[in-house]
């Protein structure tokens, strides 16, 4: 009967033991429900690379952006007392067309259906527009646009940064470009009203910001600057932008489906 009970317990010892080596690989590996789990479940394969949710997401949402934002760009052409909003419109219109373009000849590719209209949200957008005139029209049209370019900004980020899929990260920089071009434009207005943009953000953050504290009146000492400092000093490249006042963002490009 001892010898019963120690055998017992060796294997008991043994199964412990096993369970304990193999609990790692199956918590953080392959368990259902971990980020990695998601992702290879959400994610289909093409020939331009996996396809994911968020890649799926991101197309739509570049379609519905067009869907509302190019005819608020219409109507601030028609509409807008200031030239000012009406360089905003214009912009909008040009950048929403062609990306627009791009946009659907990607999901055409990949297989991925599009809406065919604004979602209630932008519809209701559209209508608060079409309700206000004259100085209410263009605060509303500045800060409504901007609201929304600055949401979408940080997805194209997400997107580009991690996406798989060939088609999908050349849509991001093309997005990128466009949106950066939006937010530029409707800055320039001098209308958005940048606390509102910062409450909002800060009522969706989850992780306290880091960095130096707060000035207290004194000047800190001066930071050197950053530089080369190997012996090769023959850089061919250049700032894409010079310092100084914003300016639209360049988004010229090769038309979809050309040769760059």
């Amino acid at each position: 009967m001892r010898r019963i009970n120690g055998t017992a317990l060796i294997i008991a010892a043994l199964v412990a033991t096993v369970g304990a080596l193999a609990f790692p690989v199956w918590s953080y590996a392959d368990r259902s429900g971990t980020g990695q789990a998601n992702l290879n479940a959400s994610s289909v394969a093409t020939q331009w690379g996996p396809l994911s949710a968020t890649d799926r997401d991101f197309l739509v949402k570049v379609r519905l952006a067009g869907l509302w934002e190019l005819p608020a760009g219409q109507q601030a052409i028609e509409r807008a007392p200031s030239q000012a909003i009406k360089d905003a419109g214009d912009h909008l219109v040009v950048g929403h067309t062609d990306l627009d373009q791009r946009a659907r000849d990607v999901a055409a590719k990949l297989g991925v259906e599009l809406p065919n209209q604004p979602n209630e949200q932008q519809q209701g957008w559209l209508r608060e527009l079409s309700a206000a005139s004259g100085r209410e029209y263009e605060w509303k049209f500045a800060n409504l646009l901007r609201m929304a370019h600055g949401k979408v900004f940080s997805l194209i980020a997400q997107v580009r940064h991690s996406t798989r899929n060939t088609l999908i990260r050349q849509l991001a920089s093309d997005a990128n470009q466009t949106v950066l071009d939006h937010i530029t434009m409707l800055e320039g207005t001098g209308m958005v009203d940048f606390d509102a943009l910062a409450n909002d953000a800060a009522g969706v953050a989850t992780a306290s910001p880091t960095g130096p504290p707060p000035p207290d009146g004194n000047l800190p000492p001066a930071p050197g600057p950053a530089g080369p400092t190997g012996s090769d000093q023959s850089f061919t490249s250049r700032p894409s932008t010079q310092p100084g006042p914003p300016t639209a963002v360049n988004t010229n490009r090769p038309a979809p489906g050309s040769s760059p």
